[in-house]
């Protein structure tokens, strides 16, 4: 079977954009990053960020060997251990304790562990949205935390947007990009494609979902 013409990162990316600009410019977000919510409402924000990422991390491993989902597990983009630093020095020690996922939080971690167990390609579609988002957009979000909290540039607060083991973050994002245009041939039927490219526009709604019930946590007064 013939692979479409247009590559496959560019019809995900395409396809995802309303969902993606969504998310950006959701009020929480909005907020956070025009400084106009306190550092309680950063570190909440990593809290859920710990429970999504867990659910991408605990599944890698078994999905290292999937000619789907393989390629994609590399170890350069695992977030887990910086984000439990930065809740230490967000929280302190003991920050797991009382550490609750919000509803939204709840249902896309679940979402994401699902699709590990049992869709490879739904599990690239979520590992797309976060990690190049982080690789991207979230750049943003690190300057504005240091700025706005005083966080030591790259520093714990802010580690998780730091990726320590990737030195060129374009090359790497075009490398990325190469693996998402050769699903095309790894997954040749189009329907199969556009489930993926469905799944995520999902992760986009599941993660706006969360802004949202963020905004309602820290509303601002009027």
């Amino acid at each position: 079977m013939d692979t479409p013409s247009t590559p496959f990162s560019t019809v995900i990316r395409t396809a995802s954009h309303e969902q993606h600009t969504e998310a950006e410019t959701s009020t929480f977000m909005s907020d956070l990053l025009g400084g106009k919510l306190g550092v309680d409402a950063y570190a909440r924000y990593t809290e859920q960020l710990w429970f999504v990422y867990r659910a991408l991390e605990d599944a890698a491993q078994a999905l290292r060997d999937d000619p789907v989902a393989g390629p994609f597990i590399q170890p350069e983009l695992l977030r887990v251990t910086e984000l439990e630093r930065d809740l230490a020095h967000l929280r302190g020690a003991d920050w797991r304790e009382g550490l609750t996922p919000l509803p939204a939080t709840a249902a896309y971690a679940a979402r994401v562990a699902e699709c590990a167990r049992t869709w490879p390609g739904g599990y690239v579609a979520h590992h797309y949205t976060r990690y190049l988002g982080d690789l991207s957009g979230g750049q943003i979000i690190r300057g504005k935390a240091e700025q706005a909290w005083g966080f030591d540039r790259k520093g714990d607060g802010v580690r998780f947007y730091v990726f320590e083991d990737i030195s060129n973050p374009a090359a790497f994002k075009r490398g990325y990009r190469e693996l998402l245009d050769a699903l095309g041939e790894v997954v040749p039927d189009e329907l199969e494609r556009q489930r993926i490219v469905d799944e995520c526009k999902r992760a986009f709604a599941l993660n706006t979902a969360v802004f949202r019930e963020l905004g309602q946590e820290f509303p601002l007064s009027a």
